[in-house]
C-alpha cells in the first residue's frame, strides 16, 4: 500500500502542475496585455513631454510673429509721427506706438517664460534620452520573452499530460477511481492531504490517535474524516 501511496502522490503533484501551467496559458492574454499596458504608460509619458516640447516651440514661433508683425506697425507708426500734419495726427500715432512698444514688451517677456519652459522640457528630454531611444526595443524583447515562457508552458503541458496519464494507468482501477472523485469534488482539486503535524494538512482537523497510527503504519488508505482527502506522511 505504501508504493501505490507513493503513487498517488506523484500524481497529484503532477495533477498540481498541470493546473499551475493551465493557469499560466490561460491568464497569457490578460497577463501579456498588462505588461502592454505598462510599457504604455511609459509612453504616454514620453509622448506627453513630446508634445510639451512642440508646444512650447510653437507658442515661441506664435511670439515671434506677433513682435515682428508688432515692430513692423510700430516703425510705421513712428515714421506717421515725424509726418504728423496736425495735433490729432500727432495724438494718434503716439498712442499708437505706446500700445505696440507695450505689446511687444509683453510678447518679449512670454518669450523669456517659453524659453525657460522650452529648456527645461528639453533637458529631461535628455535625461530621458536613453529610456526614449531603447523604448520600442525593451517593449519588444519583454513580449517576446512573455511569449517564449507562455509557449514553454504549452510544451512542459503537453509533456506532463503523458507523464500523468502513464502514472494514472499503473495505479489499481479503484484506487485510481477514488482518486479522481476525490479530486473532482475537492475545492482545489487535491485528493491527498499532508498529515505529518497530526492533523489535515487540507482542512486542518486534528486527527484522533489511532489515526495518526494507521497513517504512519501505511498498511491501508486513511482518509480524512472531515473532508475525506486521502491522508499521508511525506518521506
Amino acid at each position: 500500500m505504501k508504493a501505490e501511496l507513493g503513487k498517488l502522490i506523484e500524481l497529484q503533484k503532477s495533477d498540481l502542475k498541470i493546473r499551475e501551467l493551465k493557469e499560466t496559458i490561460e491568464t497569457a492574454d490578460k497577463r501579456r496585455a498588462d505588461i502592454q499596458q505598462e510599457f504604455e504608460k511609459h509612453a504616454s509619458s514620453i509622448r506627453e513631454i513630446q508634445s510639451k516640447e512642440r508646444d512650447f516651440r510653437a507658442r515661441r514661433a506664435e511670439l515671434e510673429k506677433q513682435v515682428a508683425e508688432s515692430t513692423a506697425m510700430l516703425q510705421r507708426s513712428e515714421r506717421n509721427l515725424k509726418v504728423a500734419q496736425s495735433q490729432r495726427e500727432y495724438e494718434l500715432a503716439m498712442r499708437e506706438i505706446d500700445t505696440l512698444q507695450k505689446q511687444i514688451q509683453t510678447s518679449e517677456t512670454g518669450m523669456v517664460e517659453v524659453d525657460e519652459g522650452l529648456a527645461a522640457t528639453n533637458k529631461e528630454l535628455e535625461e530621458r534620452a536613453e529610456e526614449i531611444n531603447s523604448f520600442e526595443e525593451k517593449r519588444a524583447a519583454a513580449l517576446a520573452e512573455f511569449d517564449a515562457t507562455v509557449e514553454q508552458a504549452r510544451v512542459e503541458l503537453e509533456a506532463e499530460r503523458k507523464v500523468r496519464a502513464e502514472m494514472f494507468a499503473q495505479l489499481p482501477a479503484q484506487l485510481a477511481a477514488v482518486y479522481d472523485d476525490l479530486s473532482r469534488r475537492s475545492d482545489d482539486g487535491e485528493a491527498l492531504a499532508d498529515a505529518s503535524d497530526g492533523s489535515c494538512g487540507a482542512c486542518f482537523m486534528a486527527l484522533r490517535p489511532h489515526l495518526q497510527m494507521e497513517v504512519r503504519r501505511g498498511v491501508e488508505i486513511i482518509t480524512c474524516e472531515s473532508c475525506a482527502r486521502i491522508l499521508y506522511l511525506p518521506e
